[in-house]
């Protein structure tokens, strides 16, 4: 799947490619890509936010394939320019968590990865709608929309630790708000209102690329599983990770689990409450998501889709609404 005019789409400032190796990792790896066959161009972005327009204009100009090289950010930038079209994109990983090279199968190594790229079969798949207001435009995700508790990790995170300690940092954020009152805010879905200090509306298993929350979502669905955590004390986290770890939040006290294609979520206080996408910081509190099928052709190792996980029962995972 790499013949014709590949474009390899990278961000020179992303904290991976501030390592002399991991440059050339990404030269290797367009040698690797050019011996396959076809022509394979580079194109570096040029700022925040430029991504997707340098994806648009690789369609313009023929590009058959987008890879994305970096971590899940760029992905999702990259990702932001080629939706809708039937340009498929794949990515070469090389950034923090690499979460969608975790949940795909193809390891994090980007050299093996563009080994191995020809023989990646396509898939059409849904992704996430982000409406910030009728006025805003919207901004898609593949992975994953994160609201409260991680958010607000993301948000306040220092790039420089973040570079230094990799996803250490966000261990490090984390504990930090240990003793701290986290807000709840408003989740309506499925016609019901819940209240949440931490929402997780994910398409994929892996989580931060070491857990899972999202136990039984695969990217071939076309639904999202929203995972609610509610309470505002930032000890109760304490027990809600302990069942994350253990694979035991089905049937916890204040966590609720459904299926669904849309959501909104709006504060209860005054207080700001912020979403991530795809681990990047996204605006705060009210917002509205929807999921697009079959918005994205993405390639998968040939193997992704008899490892989709057995769905587990929503009654065995659904609380009642929070009050």
């Amino acid at each position: 799947m790499t013949s014709g005019n590949t474009v390899v789409i990278y961000n020179p400032f992303a904290g991976a490619f501030r390592h002399r190796q991991r440059k050339h990792w990404l030269n290797e790896s367009v040698e690797v890509l050019r011996a396959q066959g076809g022509n394979v161009e580079v194109r570096p972005t040029t700022g925040a936010r430029t991504a997707p327009q340098i994806a648009r204009q690789a369609i313009e100009d023929g590009a058959t394939l987008i890879l994305a090289a970096g971590g899940d950010g760029t992905v999702n930038e990259v990702m932001n320019g080629i939706v809708f079209s039937d340009v498929p994109m794949g990515i070469l990983p090389a950034g923090t968590a690499n979460v969608l090279a975790v949940e795909l199968g193809m390891g994090t190594r980007m050299v093996q990865v563009a080994n191995n790229l020809s023989t990646y079969i396509p898939e059409r798949i849904a992704i996430g709608k982000l409406q910030m207001g009728r006025q805003s435009d919207p901004r898609y995700f593949m992975l994953m929309a994160g609201i409260g508790l991680d958010a607000d990790i993301v948000y306040k995170l220092d790039p420089a630790m973040k570079n230094s300690l990799g996803k250490i940092a966000y261990w490090v954020a984390g504990f930090s708000q240990l003793g701290r009152r986290i807000p709840e805010f408003n989740v309506t879905v499925n016609g019901q209102s819940y209240r949440a200090s931490f929402a997780l509306a994910s398409r994929v298993r892996n989580y931060g690329g070491d857990l899972e929350i999202a136990r039984s979502i695969s990217l071939l669905d076309d639904d999202l599983e929203l995972v609610l955590f509610s309470g505002e004390s930032s000890f109760g986290y304490l027990k809600y990770m302990l069942g994350v770890a253990f694979g035991r939040l089905s049937g916890m006290r204040g966590v609720t689990v459904v299926r669904a294609t849309s959501l909104s979520c709006s504060s209860i206080t005054d207080s700001r409450v912020y979403l991530q996408v795809d681990g990047e910081h996204a605006g705060r509190l009210p917002f509205e998501i929807e999921l697009v099928p079959r918005a994205l052709t993405l390639l998968v190792p040939p193997d992704f889709r008899t490892r989709r996980p057995l769905s587990v029962p929503q009654a065995a995972w659904t609380t009642s609404p929070t009050r």
